[in-house]
C-alpha cells in the first residue's frame, strides 16, 4: 500500500512539472513574438541621428550652393563693369590722343592767320615769305615734339622701305650708284610708323 501511495505522488510531481515546462514554453514563445514585433531603443535612436545628419548635411550643401553662386553673381557683375569700362576707355583714347597733337598747333595756326590777313599795303612780299617760314618752323617743332621725324635723304643709299623713286640721273662714279642726289617731296615718320614715303631722285651708274 506505501509502495502505492509513493508511486502515485511520484506521478504527481511529474505531471506538476510537465505543466510546468509547457506552460513556461508558452510564456517564452509569447514574449518572443512580442519582441519580434518592436524595435530595440538602441536601433531607433540611431536611425534618429542618421536622419538629423542627412538633414543637417543637405541644409549645409544648400547653404555652400547659394554661397558659390552669389560669388558667381558678383564676379559676373565686376567683369561686366570692367569690360564696359575698358571699351569707354578705348573709345576715349583715340580722341584723347587727338586732342593731345592738335593743342601745340593752335599758336601756329594763328600765326598763320595773322600772316594770312596781312593787308598788303602794310608789309611787303620779303616780309609774308619770312613770317610764313617761321610759321612753318615752329608747327614742325611742334610736331617733332610729339614723335615726328621728317624723311629727307639726300646723299643717303635708297631705302625702297623710305624711299620712292620717281626718277633717276647718271651716277658719275659707281660709289654714287643707288644714292639719292635729290628730295621732290620730305617722307614722314611717326613714331616709327611710316606715313609717306620721301620721293625723290636716284643715281644710277652704267658703264
Amino acid at each position: 500500500m506505501k509502495v502505492r501511495d509513493h508511486m502515485k505522488r511520484r506521478d504527481d510531481q511529474d505531471s506538476e512539472e510537465e505543466t510546468g515546462q509547457a506552460r513556461n514554453a508558452r510564456t517564452g514563445s509569447l514574449a518572443a513574438e512580442s519582441g519580434q514585433g518592436d524595435s530595440p531603443p538602441d536601433e531607433a535612436t540611431s536611425e534618429e541621428s542618421a536622419v538629423a545628419e542627412a538633414r543637417e548635411a543637405a541644409a549645409l550643401a544648400q547653404r555652400e550652393a547659394e554661397e558659390q553662386r552669389d560669388k558667381y553673381l558678383r564676379l559676373a557683375a565686376e567683369y561686366d563693369n570692367y569690360r564696359k569700362r575698358v571699351t569707354r576707355e578705348r573709345q576715349e583714347t583715340v580722341p584723347r590722343a587727338q586732342a593731345e597733337l592738335l593743342r601745340p598747333l593752335l599758336d601756329s595756326l594763328d600765326d598763320l592767320a595773322r600772316v594770312a590777313h596781312v593787308g598788303s599795303d602794310a608789309t611787303d612780299i620779303a616780309s609774308v615769305v619770312n613770317g610764313v617760314d617761321l610759321v612753318e618752323q615752329k608747327m614742325l617743332k611742334a610736331l617733332m615734339a610729339q614723335g615726328l621725324a621728317v624723311v629727307r635723304p639726300v646723299d643717303e643709299p635708297f631705302n625702297p622701305e623710305l624711299h620712292e623713286a620717281v626718277a633717276t640721273e647718271p651716277a658719275l662714279s659707281p660709289e654714287d650708284d643707288h644714292m639719292v642726289s635729290q628730295v621732290y617731296q620730305p617722307g614722314y615718320l611717326f613714331k616709327g610708323q611710316l606715313l609717306r614715303p620721301a620721293r625723290v631722285v636716284v643715281k644710277q651708274w652704267t658703264e
